[in-house]
């Protein structure tokens, strides 16, 4: 068999050597080649097909298409004195200033009704480059404070500011986030192994894993135009290849215990658990693909990049760790180097051992068991009972901001809606007929031409009376949209942020209906192939939903109460879900695949006892890991990434010490046999009249062990 003879010759003498040789010239090679891609960052792109993002492509149509208006907002700041004469003077000169930095004209100072505040529309070339124009809004900002006379605050919005602050924000952040991974990964895996030598292995070999993927996946972004954030990817194949890596080296420790040849043991390790760990590591490659059918590009990308993430973590961890295994031999436990003990002794220790009383004492009190962890998961998913769904643009970002300042003070003395303009693009010729339908909307304040884009087209600006993010807000969108739809030959279609933010809302609902029941149909797609059953498979997919549901629930409480987050982010509940399936079945695998193994020879309550005692610990050092490595997602400074990393941190923790070691165990001793129907076990007896121990498969019908 292929495998066998791979598996043989990937911890022999020569071929580790050969392996790592090859592994270093495969790495080197791809580094060097794939160098100069840069990956993307996350965009905030609209729904595929939507109707704002139609706006946006035809006013790619308009002359000057790329230049946005920044806002210079002048008042009082706290003390909210209305301004003066010389004051509106002083903002009429801090706009010409600002226009000659930015190259474009400024628009005169338009003062609010209650006089206490003007702002400045200035114009700045987006096409520039995200450098640069973070540049020109520094110099803008600057500028203002200089020419600003005492006691006057001038402030710089809009959007384009907010992106240059958004760019300010993730400055350096991925690196920060990677360097406090790698300590969080560092640090645990130093306490799992007690060694000051063995953890460096798996963490250089992950660590490469990772640079590789990282690489792999610019490039895929370039080629395929690929949104997507890099930084949650990093994050993934860290925690995944963390995992396949304590899998790995802790079946080799148990192996070391029967054999004095450690290449011997490591390849018994390495067909044992590789099975495993494929099984997992496709099954959330598979998931993660499901998200091509998303609608957002963003999570399409993030979709794709992941799993080119997570087969490359995969492929590392399975050639590259062994080989380098199988170089540094026994010695590298040290000092708790592991000794060949008997047969009788190695049971005795684990007989007596923490994993084995717990799978022991969970098996022997199932229904109150699953009775208890049930409740537990309800209460926790009682958490998402009067959650909401959906973060305005100043609410989006952890960190505070000048442009989300601006935003504040302008929203304070002007029409809600005159930050948050609806944008409606129409025939030119109906163009009248559309300003005068919108502007007899109920809650438009006013609406009117500001543009022809010379090849049909006209823009129309609607200001809405408001709140921009509102339940109101996006009622108002849609109340414009069907008013000039009516509207004969006019093919007037309406876009600006509620609109955008309403159609990302929409398509995050859809995404939801469609993709998660994909997910889970994969999952137990993979559960059938692996374990050839139905119940088991069935049951632990409902499970692993159920787990799921109550993490964001619980996520989202302590979210809400605690960090004082306003609402989930749209994108979260998704991927939130989707990572929690996914690498929530990984423990899941580990542990029935080895109790699958362990039935037939004796019986399923029994092989799950002996399941739970084997990868008890590997599966809890695993799952904290994981954890751990999601909650550096808070160091950067955008909620979303704040949110997910919070409830699968959570999640994961759910699963490993309530799903994985207590439920599972439960729901299998409780049903005993019948969960791998329609297959029967068939454990290994000795044949009668045999006394040499020998044991052969018992024949389907008979009498097993714990049924």
């Amino acid at each position: 068999m292929v495998w066998q003879r791979f598996s043989a010759a990937l911890v022999s003498r020569k071929g580790a050597w050969v392996t790592l040789a090859i592994g270093l010239l495969v790495v080197l090679g791809v580094l060097g080649g794939l160098a100069k891609s840069d990956p993307p960052g996350a965009v905030n792109s609209l729904p595929t097909g939507s109707e704002s993002a139609a706006v946006e492509q035809a006013l790619q149509q308009f002359p000057d298409s790329a230049i946005s208006p920044v806002l210079a907002v002048v008042s009082h700041g706290d003390t909210g004195e209305v301004l003066t004469p010389a004051d509106r003077h002083a903002a009429a000169t801090i706009g010409a200033e600002l226009a000659e930095l930015a190259g474009h004209p400024a628009g005169a100072p338009v003062v609010s009704e209650d006089g206490k505040a003007a702002v400045i529309s200035v114009g700045v070339d987006t096409s520039i480059g995200n450098s640069a124009l973070s540049d020109q809004i520094d110099a803008m900002r600057a500028a203002a404070e200089r020419l600003a006379p005492q006691g006057l605050t001038v402030q710089i919005t809009g959007g384009p500011a907010f992106g240059a602050d958004i760019a300010g924000a993730f400055s350096g952040a991925n690196l920060t986030l990677l360097l406090v991974t790698i300590a969080i990964v560092a640090l645990l895996l130093l306490l799992t192994y007690r060694s000051p030598i063995l953890w460096l292995v798996p963490l250089l070999v992950v660590g490469i894993a990772d640079q590789l993927a990282n690489l792999l996946t610019a490039r895929a972004g370039q080629l395929w135009n690929l949104q997507f954030d890099s930084g949650i990817v990093s994050v993934l194949v860290f925690g995944a290849g963390t995992n396949y890596a304590l899998l790995l080296i802790s079946r080799y420790r148990e192996e070391l215990r029967r054999s004095e040849n450690h290449r011997a043991a490591l390849l018994v390790a390495v067909r044992r658990t590789a099975p495993a760990i494929v099984a997992s590591n496709l099954t959330v490659v598979l998931a993660l693909l499901s998200l091509v059918f998303a609608t957002m590009p963003s999570t399409r990308g993030l979709g794709i990049a992941s799993a080119i993430g997570l087969l490359t973590a995969a492929l590392i961890v399975l050639t590259v760790l062994p080989a380098a295994l199988a170089v540094c031999g026994r010695r590298l436990f040290w000092p708790l180097v592991p000794k060949v003990a008997a047969d009788d002794v190695t049971k005795t220790q684990q007989d007596n051992g923490f994993w084995h009383k717990v799978g022991t004492g969970v098996t022997g009190r199932p229904i109150a068991v699953v009775v208890g962890s049930v409740v537990i998961l309800g209460v926790f998913a009682f958490g998402l009972v009067g959650s909401k769904v959906g973060l305005t643009q100043t609410e989006q970002f952890r960190v505070a901001s000048g442009s989300a300042a601006g935003f504040q003070t302008l929203a304070e003395h002007f029409p809600a809606g005159e930050s948050a303009p609806i944008v409606v693009v129409s025939a030119t010729d109906q163009a009248q007929q559309v300003a005068t339908a919108a502007g007899g909307v109920p809650g438009v304040v006013r609406a009117q031409p500001v543009g022809d884009s010379g090849t049909g087209l006209t823009k129309i600006m609607v200001i809405g009376a408001n709140e921009p993010g509102s339940n109101a807000a996006y009622q108002l969108v849609r109340d414009v949209r069907a008013t000039v739809a009516a509207v004969p030959d006019a093919h007037a279609i309406v876009g600006g942020s509620d609109a955008q933010s309403l159609d990302i809302e929409n398509a995050a609902d859809r995404d939801v209906k469609v993709v998660a029941p994909l997910v889970l149909a994969i999952v137990l797609m993979v559960l059938l192939i692996l374990l050839r059953s139905i119940a088991a498979p069935v049951l632990l997919v409902l499970i692993n939903a159920g787990s799921a549901v109550a993490a964001i629930g619980a996520g989202t409480f302590i979210g809400t109460h605690l960090f004082g987050f306003p609402a989930l982010d749209v994108n979260v509940p998704l991927i939130a879900f989707l990572f929690l399936v996914a690498l929530g079945i990984d423990y899941t695998i580990f542990l029935v695949h080895r109790a699958k193994h362990e039935t037939e020879e004796h019986g399923t309550r029994e092989a799950m006892v002996r399941a739970v005692t084997a990868t008890g610990g590997v599966i809890t050092s695993a799952g904290i890991v994981l954890a751990a490595v999601f909650a550096a997602l808070g160091v950067l400074p955008l909620v979303l990434l704040g949110q997910l990393g919070l409830i699968v941190g959570i999640g994961v923790l759910i699963d490993t010490l309530i799903v994985r070691t207590a439920l599972v165990p439960a729901v299998f001793a409780l049903i005993g046999d019948r969960i791998w129907w329609p297959s029967r076990p068939t454990p290994m007896v000795p044949e009668s009249g045999e006394t040499d121990g020998s044991r052969v498969p018992m024949r389907l019908g008979s009498t097993t062990e714990g049924r």
